[in-house]
């Protein structure tokens, strides 16, 4: 099921510690091995649970997925590593932040700071308006559109480096990454310009990325349920009458209840 957050900047709160070089693997050349450390070090961070070497940490990224436990670097885990993403950790240690982040009141605001350039403003208003319906319809929450002043959530975009100490990767990798709520930053989600935004199958869907950044913003962790809204991995769906998983329904509700009738 999706867990829930426990820290604000969970998105992007890894530390620095050494890990070991992975062994020699015929099947991925050096610069697959270097992509891989560095996607362990954001997406695998060091648990209670897991070990701290590369193998250990590839056997956690590989039970996430549901793939083959061998602990080795290969071909169809460099496959996974290298599909677009969102910028939250799969794995991660948060004994000093506990609790369960989340708003304290059901009416909530919201505040698009920029537009992307790929998509008419009121195409990016109404996929940012569905993203937050896809919640609503399904707890108490409310959410409002304000253009200035503060807000709950605030959305932008950006490239590379852009204010939060947590830079962009550029075009295929970290699509965006979302703050749990929380004063200040928490709740905002940042979307990467590098990326091409779409309102169909094309490159990336903007409504299918922000729905699963607006799960963060509430207070949800990924889900390893490849059925679920919250799975870290971009894939298309059709948008139509798009509806939760279960297992995201229970991940929010578990938060802030049903809708009221």
């Amino acid at each position: 099921m999706v867990q829930v957050q426990s820290v604000l900047l969970l998105s992007l709160c890894y530390g620095a510690f050494a890990t070991p070089t992975p062994e020699n693997n015929a099947d991925v050349s050096s610069e697959d091995q270097r992509f891989a450390l560095d996607y362990l070090n954001k997406f695998y961070i060091k648990t209670r649970k897991s070990g701290n070497t590369f193998g250990e940490r590839i056997k956690e990224m590989q039970k996430f997925f549901g793939m083959k436990i061998t602990g080795r670097l290969d071909t169809d885990t460099m496959r996974v590593m290298k599909t677009p993403r969102c910028g939250m950790p799969d794995v991660a240690d948060f004994r000093a932040f506990p609790g369960r982040p989340r708003w304290q009141r059901t009416s909530l605001t919201y505040r698009i700071q920029n537009y992307t350039p790929d998509l008419p403003r009121e195409v990016v208003d109404d996929s940012i308006q569905k993203a937050l319906n896809v919640w609503s319809q399904v707890t108490p929450l409310k959410f409002r559109k304000v253009t200035r002043g503060p807000a709950d959530i605030l959305i932008q975009f950006s490239r590379r480096s852009h204010g939060d100490q947590f830079p962009f990767d550029g075009p295929n990798g970290v699509l965006a990454h979302a703050y749990a709520p929380g004063e200040g930053i928490g709740g905002d989600a940042h979307f990467d310009e590098d990326e091409r935004w779409t309102n169909t199958r094309a490159d990336f869907n903007l409504f299918l990325v922000a729905a699963h950044e607006f799960g963060h913003s509430l207070g949800l962790d990924h889900s390893n349920d490849r059925r679920a809204l919250m799975f870290p991995n971009y894939r298309y769906v059709n948008t139509n009458n798009f509806r939760l998983s279960q297992d995201d329904i229970d991940g929010i509700q578990s938060l802030y209840g049903r809708r009221r009738k």
